[in-house]
């Protein structure tokens, strides 16, 4: 079993997530009661893509959401540091590429717009990783995150947080994942994240504008979208 800890170390993320790929869309599934469906339209919508338009889904994992962007006519390519995920999606008919999010093997300017989901909460160094992000996306382009955060409703919150995040988040891995372990991070790591608020000072202090968020699941997961200055 293998597991990374909060200082977020590349290789052992990579390798606890080579261990979760084989049921890892069936985990996500069970673990969101459905959700993650939802969530992956919601940031499509979100992104306004067009036909034509180049997309990178960063932290794409086993390209599941690619596909759900590459719905609106965008060419999009599915881009993970796990190459045990890239290999679990191998099935899926879309672009794929090897990446490390601090250091994106892309052009600068090579994409209409970029989005990472449940995956930049992974990145040692967030704000050098939305620069690397911005760095590859065009003047006037888009950046979409959808990420885990904190829910607003304090009776909901508190009990996501104890129940959901403490007891059945657990429990349910133990049950469908093929590394537990890897979910004790997850929980951990959600809990260790910044607000919807302070995520947007990271998205402005990396170079993009107008960041704004909109919340989903009663703020379970947030939206923040952005744009590059033109």
């Amino acid at each position: 079993m293998s597991r990374a800890e909060l200082d977020k170390n590349p290789t052992d993320v990579a390798r606890m997530f080579d261990g979760v790929a084989r049921r890892y869309d069936l985990t996500n599934t069970a673990l969101s009661g459905g959700q993650d469906r939802y969530w992956r339209i919601q940031t499509r919508r979100a992104l306004g893509l067009r036909p034509g338009e180049k997309v990178l889904d960063l932290a794409a994992g086993t390209a599941v959401s690619t596909v759900e962007l590459a719905k609106d006519g965008a060419w999009c390519v599915a881009a993970d540091f796990s190459l045990g995920m890239l290999r679990a999606g191998a099935r899926r008919d879309v672009p794929k590429a090897a990446a490390d999010a601090l250091h994106l093997p892309f052009a600068d300017g090579s994409f209409d717009a970029v989005t990472i989901s449940f995956g930049l909460r992974n990145v040692n160094d967030t704000v050098a990783g939305l620069r690397e992000m911005a760095r590859v996306t065009r003047p006037g382009g888009r950046l979409v995150v959808c990420e885990f955060s904190t829910p607003t409703w304090a009776p909901f919150r508190v009990l996501y947080q104890n129940a959901v995040l403490g007891h059945a988040l657990p429990a349910i891995a133990r049950t469908v994942s093929s590394n537990p372990e890897a979910y004790l991070y997850l929980a951990e790591s959600i809990r260790d994240w910044p607000d919807q608020p302070a995520l947007a000072g990271k998205i402005a202090e990396a170079g993009w504008e107008r960041p704004a968020w909109r919340n989903l699941t009663f703020g379970a997961v947030a939206l923040h979208r952005a744009y590059k200055p033109a």
